[in-house]
């Protein structure tokens, strides 16, 4: 109980994404497990919808979690962090599509080989490049993610640029059959992930990922050896990444090489500088507003002297002027300014407090 008075907004939040699915519904008369067809599914209706909505909204989150486990808790910047994404991305399909496994048996070993995959790469990657430091790091980052990408999209097994779809997957997991099913497995996983990124950053390990962050000289000083706990973060930034795209894949049963482009690097560091860099809730609210941003407004058009201009022509131009402004009005993101208003609204009631309680009187000789 203490627990939950504590944390009762995040659990507020998250009982109200349980019953999402039927408040859509029952606001626009629709079902939230979609249309019957003979033994089918149709995915039609407005509850279907919000559900693929909010299911992207949490894998992209787990994917900013991710990225910010890595960048906001240990100070690593990478410009490389698609690369886990979409490496499990192309295994789970791989393992559905081009073998002769059984689809659940294929799913299963596909997920252990993806997480166990994109680690030893994070393993390597992290093991090669963190002796190098600053921009050269992040240049040898985006380096190797860029190989992996040029080779994918001219890989004529996957069928290059074009990609491939995956065809079957168990009922019980095809968000195209059974979406409200699928919709709380991915939010249990987001709510895991969130969780777990919390404990492990607020126990002694998360606290040597913080020394590192602040002063990584200092933190060799007093004897912690750095290089092992920045390839710890790496390692399990790029398990979880890959547990994002896993799940991408999965929802839209399709993979191509746009998985493994840089703007799945660079959509989780704006959305976690949005948010707040090195706070826990920072990375889930940035991503939830310029999705949920993009999805309200993409097919708006906006009258400018006499011209129409359609919002998805310029959503670069858009999304470039919401950062510039999120950065100027919430300095430490949203969720970080608000963590210091807070503390320095603290710091002056306490101040005052002090200074109207009067100081007790010297004891008499």
């Amino acid at each position: 109980m203490k627990q939950l008075r504590s944390n009762w907004l995040y659990s507020l939040i998250l009982v109200f994404l349980i019953a999402f699915p039927f408040i859509v519904g029952a606001l626009t008369e629709s079902s939230p497990t979609g249309v019957p067809r003979g033994d089918r599914m149709i995915m039609r209706g407005e509850s279907v919808r919000w559900q693929a909505v909010l299911i992207e909204v949490f894998i992209l989150s787990i994917l900013a979690m991710s990225y910010n486990l890595m960048f906001g808790f240990t100070g690593v910047i990478s410009f490389g962090h698609a690369l886990f994404f979409g490496s499990a991305g192309y295994i789970i399909g791989l393992a559905l599509e081009y073998t002769a496994l059984d689809t659940g048996a294929a799913l299963i070993l596909g997920s252990l080989a993806a997480f166990v995959i994109c680690g030893g790469v994070g393993l390597m990657i992290g093991f090669v490049s963190l002796r190098l430091r600053g921009v050269y790091f992040t240049i040898f980052t985006l380096a190797v993610a860029e190989m992996f990408y040029i080779f994918f999209s001219r890989f004529a097994l996957t069928k290059a640029e074009d990609g491939f779809a995956v065809t079957e997957l168990p009922v019980w997991l095809d968000p195209s059959q059974s979406r409200l099913t699928f919709y709380y497995i991915v939010l249990a996983l987001f709510v895991l992930t969130f969780l777990f990124i919390r404990r492990l950053v607020n126990s002694p390990t998360g606290a040597v990922f913080k020394a590192i962050r602040e002063n990584e000289d200092r933190a060799l000083a007093i004897g912690y050896n750095t290089l092992r706990f920045k390839l710890m973060a790496i390692v399990i930034a790029g398990m979880l990444a890959a547990l994002a795209g896993i799940l991408q894949v999965l929802l839209n049963k399709k993979i191509g090489p746009e998985m493994l482009s840089v703007g799945y690097t660079i959509d989780p560091l704006l959305n976690t500088i949005i948010g707040g860099i090195g706070t826990f809730a920072g990375p889930v609210i940035g991503t939830a507003g310029l999705h949920l941003l993009d999805t309200f407004f993409r097919d708006a058009t906006l009258v400018i002297g006499g011209s129409t201009i359609q919002v998805a022509n310029v959503w670069g131009l858009v999304l470039g002027l919401i950062f510039i402004l999120v950065v100027i009005v919430f300095p430490q993101g949203v969720v970080g300014t608000w963590q210091s208003w807070r503390l320095k609204r603290q710091i002056r009631h306490l101040e005052s407090r002090m200074a109207v309680e009067p100081s007790p009187a010297p004891e008499s000789g």
